[in-house]
């Protein structure tokens, strides 16, 4: 970390629709609280296998609920997630190792990208219900931030490279090896020993961890 500033890692995938808020909630306050804030774009469904964790929407009365708490949390940080019921399924259906390997390259080669090529894809899926995980898809959220078409084929090629798949892998164990169950898994550094924080609803918590 930079002088006098606390490292907060933060792991998502883009399916997720709390790392989302995390997210956006992290960037506006990255300043505010003056933290390194660093991306570190991992693999749900790798988390989720690992640790035997189970999509907390299949608990009807949770999914019930978290369509509620996603609506509130959407209107109250002014963030676009659009949610509805056959949401679910929708995440159910997607497999976001695509998008998460192509972030990956993003982070490897053009890190300055890696914010708004993130918020992109969660625009993609959670606010224009597109399906991230088609080609067609990745290529249009390439150029809405503004890649060119030689940098995006570039991407697409390392997509299916040793390199960018153990960075993935790599990255995904290091949020397990902090102790992540899911996502968002939120890691602050602070007075040598790393403090996980899970979810977009335990920032206030951070916050004041790290004496801000």
């Amino acid at each position: 970390a930079r002088m006098g500033r606390t490292l907060v890692e933060l792991f998502y995938d883009v399916v997720s629709p709390y790392s989302w808020l995390g997210f956006e909630v992290l960037c506006r306050y990255q300043h505010i609280w003056n933290i390194d804030l660093r991306f570190r774009p991992a693999f749900l469904g790798g988390i989720m296998q690992a640790t035997g964790n189970k999509p907390p929407a299949m608990l009807p009365k949770r999914a019930e609920y978290m369509l509620k708490d996603i609506k509130r949390m959407a209107k109250y940080y002014q963030v676009p997630v659009q949610i509805s019921e056959d949401d679910f399924q929708r995440v159910l259906g997607t497999r976001s190792l695509g998008a998460m390997r192509f972030i990956t390259a993003i982070d490897m080669t053009q890190p300055q990208y890696l914010e708004p090529l993130s918020r992109e894809f969660w625009i993609r899926f959670w606010s224009q219900r597109e399906d991230i995980s088609q080609p067609e898809n990745i290529l249009a959220v390439a150029r809405q931030v503004g890649l060119s078409s030689e940098l995006t084929q570039k991407l697409l090629e390392m997509i299916s490279s040793p390199a960018v798949k153990n960075r993935l892998k790599e990255t995904t164990e290091e949020a397990l090896k902090y102790g992540a169950f899911g996502m968002p898994a939120v890691v602050a550094h602070f007075n040598g020993e790393p403090h996980l924080f899970f979810g977009s609803d335990r920032l206030e918590l951070l916050g004041s961890v790290i004496g801000k």
